[in-house]
């Protein structure tokens, strides 16, 4: 069994619908599959709208937030626009049954284009997690990267990893309690967080994790045909300000026209704005309240 966990809110359910039918649509090695929804504030309807994309051999399994995070847990309040559902991958391995020893975790802005199970059989090489380079290739990248790495003891050329995709040993996983020492990072250096829990995870597992194929993480800005798995980074393709590739931007709608989403329009560039801009100002107002 292959599995799969994905997180998001209420405002992603569409693109984590399309998440979902392009794997379906692409597995054709014959495994079952079971993603592990993570769920923060999915609605009943969506909720509904999602499980019809089940199939014999693919299960949907939903995960509300009060299974997923630990009682009292508290995220640092950085700067930027990432929700809370961005720190979920970290405790998915607490949330699958323990018989799941090995899973992979999906941002929900992405399309698989390739048969998942490619990636499902990467050895693994006792690593506990294998990932893509990310844009940036190196900690000492200028504009994303870890800003403190030489505080840190951390070389600038030490390969920086994009956290959108993650294949997770599970059991080893749990036993270095990952999510424990990426909060403490983020809490000790919270002025050099730039992108959530990424800069936690790259910090931690520096020197530590597997580089596997890119097309694997393929950024939708930057063309390729032999992207497997493609990363909508920027402005999603729901919305009309969508600045990417459009041919990545006709795939996503591909898998959208199977979903009940089909007749869905393009989302105004003023929706998005809104939404980040109330992220941003929540976590404001937490930090403030917290050092008042």
């Amino acid at each position: 069994m292959i599995a799969i966990t994905l997180a998001s809110n209420n405002n992603y359910a569409i693109l984590a619908a399309v998440l979902i039918q392009s794997v379906i649509t692409n597995h054709t090695s014959g495994e079952d599959i079971t993603f592990y929804f993570l769920d923060d504030g999915i609605s009943r309807i969506n909720r509904e709208k999602i499980n019809t994309l089940a199939k014999d051999n693919v299960k949907i399994e939903w995960k509300p937030t009060e299974e997923i995070l630990p009682p009292g847990v508290k995220f640092p309040e950085d700067n930027s626009a990432f929700p809370r559902t961005s720190y979920f991958r970290m405790f998915a391995p607490f949330v699958v049954p323990p018989s799941v020893k090995k899973l992979i975790y999906f941002d929900v802005d992405m399309v698989v284009k390739a048969d998942v199970a490619q990636l499902w059989n990467t050895d693994m090489r006792g690593h506990t997690m294998a990932a893509v380079q990310d844009v940036g290739k190196v900690a000492g990248c200028k504009w994303g990267g870890i800003p403190n790495y030489e505080e840190l003891g951390i070389a600038a050329d030490a390969p920086y990893f994009n956290s959108g995709m993650l294949l997770i040993d599970c059991e080893q996983w749990r036993k270095q309690n990952i999510p424990q020492k990426v909060l403490k990072v983020m809490e000790d250096n919270i002025q050099h967080v730039n992108y959530a829990d990424q800069y936690g995870l790259n910090v931690v597992f520096t020197g530590k994790w597997l580089q596997i194929d890119p097309f694997w993480n393929w950024f939708a800005n930057n063309y390729h045909p032999n992207a497997k798995c493609i990363h909508y980074l920027d402005i999603k393709p729901i919305y009309k300000s969508y600045n990417s590739d459009k041919v990545f931007q006709q795939e996503f709608f591909k898998y959208l026209a199977q979903t009940p989403w089909k007749n869905m329009k393009m989302k105004s560039d003023l929706s998005r704005l809104i939404h980040k801009a109330k992220i941003k100002l929540k976590k404001k107002f937490k930090a403030f309240l917290k050092t008042n």
